[in-house]
């Protein structure tokens, strides 16, 4: 069935110890990142959702217990004077996971059919034909072994508010808001015609959409994370990797017996 966010908007509290929860999903997630780095996989996870919906609370709780060497996140913004000059999914193939690495979007290549179609950036001809070809970008990435997990936060329009009002108070986190903020918030109508078509037209077999209600972040992070190590875990072996013949023989020359490898 289509995603209808309106479905998405208790803001139910998380219930449970959400310390214990998160500390436990995060070393699931620190297992399904080794299993994708000695297996050699790769996986995309990608995040849109509104403005001061959560994501990057999200995303600092993902990586929190991930070897850095094997994941990379990309904010996105605006593109730059060289990547507007090319196909707009340019500038995400030279982002895309290699062998053994994670990839972790904040917005994706979705802006094209969300704030570019809304403010006018592209084309009605570019943005329609945007569907097919995100969705033939992503197939071509599942063929080739990579995973795809595309999320989307949403929040009401009153959450929404309230935690722009307190960014703004905030004198630490106001940077984190600007005029364009203000701009999509005034078009949340237009914004919400854009997802109902993003939905409808790129929820793939190969790539689905996942909706969190980012009303109440603890549990909108349990849910993200959760959702998120279940996906990975499937897509590759999760059995921990033996230890080689050689590490075997330099350790027990070097501890003698001492050592225990199971």
């Amino acid at each position: 069935m289509p995603i209808d966010l309106s479905d998405y908007e208790a803001g139910a509290k998380f219930d449970g110890d959400y310390d214990a929860a998160l500390v436990a999903v995060q070393q699931r997630l620190a297992h399904a990142q080794v299993a994708h780095i000695v297996h050699g996989r790769r996986a995309i996870i990608l995040f849109e959702g509104w403005d001061a919906a959560g994501k990057g609370g999200i995303i600092q709780r993902l990586t929190a217990e991930w070897d850095p060497r094997n994941f990379q996140v990309w904010p996105i913004a605006a593109p730059e004077a060289d990547e507007r000059k090319r196909h707009f999914l340019w500038r995400f193939w030279r982002r895309l996971p290699g062998d053994g690495e994670i990839a972790v979007f904040d917005r994706s290549w979705y802006g094209r059919v969300l704030v570019e179609r809304v403010e006018g950036y592209a084309a009605e001809k570019q943005w329609r034909r945007a569907y097919d070809e995100i969705n033939e970008f992503e197939a071509q990435q599942k063929e080739d072994g990579t995973t795809i997990l595309k999320l989307f936060v949403h929040t009401t329009q009153e959450t929404q508010d309230e935690r722009l009002i307190k960014r703004i108070e905030h004198p630490w986190k106001r940077w984190k808001t600007g005029a364009d903020d203000f701009r999509n918030r005034a078009r949340r109508a237009d914004y919400l015609a854009a997802l109902t078509d993003m939905f409808a037209l790129t929820d793939t077999r190969w790539a689905p959409w996942k909706a969190i209600d980012g009303n109440n972040k603890k549990a909108a992070r349990i849910a993200a994370l959760t959702w998120i190590a279940g996906k990975l875990e499937k897509a590759v072996p999760m059995a921990p990797p033996p230890a080689s013949a050689e590490l075997v023989e330099l350790a027990k020359a070097t501890f003698g017996d001492d050592v225990k490898i199971d």
